[in-house]
């Protein structure tokens, strides 16, 4: 019975298992900056050169 209750505090005091979580959250956090700094610099690329091909003959 010792021996359980001693895994068992040992599983509960584990903190592996929280640093493979924060690096994920962390990736997660940066993909999406990532993919908002894309979304709103695309939409002005993409009427800069909407404004050249009109100028175009």
């Amino acid at each position: 019975m010792e021996k359980l209750l001693t895994l068992i505090t040992d599983l509960l005091h584990d903190d592996a298992g929280v640093t493979s979580i924060e690096y994920a959250l962390l990736g997660v956090l940066i993909a999406i900056a990532i993919i908002g700094a894309v979304s709103a610099v695309g939409d002005s690329v993409k009427s800069m050169y909407e404004l050249i091909a009109s100028k175009m003959p």
